[in-house]
C-alpha cells in the first residue's frame, strides 16, 4: 500500500502542472476540477497510508488485508482519473442530467469510487473490532 500510495503522489503531484495549464489555458480543462483531481490524489496518499499502517491494528487474515488494501487503493486511484477526466470534459458528474458525458462520469464515479470507499471505510472501521466485542 505504501507503495501505491508513492506513486499516486507522485501523480498527484505532477497534476499540479495540468492544474496550471488549465488556469492559464493552455489545456481546455476545468481549472476547479483539476485543481480538485490534484487534490484527490493528494489525499488519497494519506487514506492509503493510514490504512496501510493500520493494516497490522486489524482482526484481518492476510486476505482480508489484501482485499481491503485493493479496494481502498482502487477507489483513490479511480478518484483521482475520473476527476482528470470529468475537468477535460467540464462536467460535474454529480447526478444524472441527461447529459451523456456528466451521467457516464456520474456512474463511473459512483461504482468506481464511491462505493468501494464507503464500503471499505466500514470494513476499516470494522476490522479494529476484536471478536466477541459488540
Amino acid at each position: 500500500m505504501a507503495h501505491a500510495a508513492a506513486w499516486l503522489m507522485l501523480l498527484g503531484l505532477l497534476t499540479g502542472g495540468y492544474v496550471s495549464s488549465a488556469m492559464t489555458g493552455k489545456v481546455p480543462a476545468d481549472p476547479q476540477m483539476a485543481l480538485a483531481a490534484h487534490l484527490n490524489a493528494l489525499l488519497g496518499t494519506f487514506f492509503l497510508l493510514g490504512v496501510a499502517w493500520t493494516l497490522p491494528m486489524l482482526r484481518y487474515g492476510a486476505v482480508g488485508q489484501q482485499r481491503l488494501a485493493w479496494a481502498v487503493i482502487v477507489a483513490n486511484y479511480a478518484n483521482w482519473s475520473i476527476t482528470c477526466v470529468k475537468a477535460w470534459l467540464r462536467v460535474s458528474g454529480v447526478d444524472l442530467i441527461g447529459q451523456a458525458a456528466n451521467d457516464t462520469v456520474f456512474v463511473a464515479l459512483t461504482l468506481s469510487v464511491v462505493i468501494p470507499s464507503l464500503v471499505a471505510t466500514g470494513a476499516w472501521i470494522h476490522g479494529f473490532r476484536r471478536s466477541g466485542t459488540p
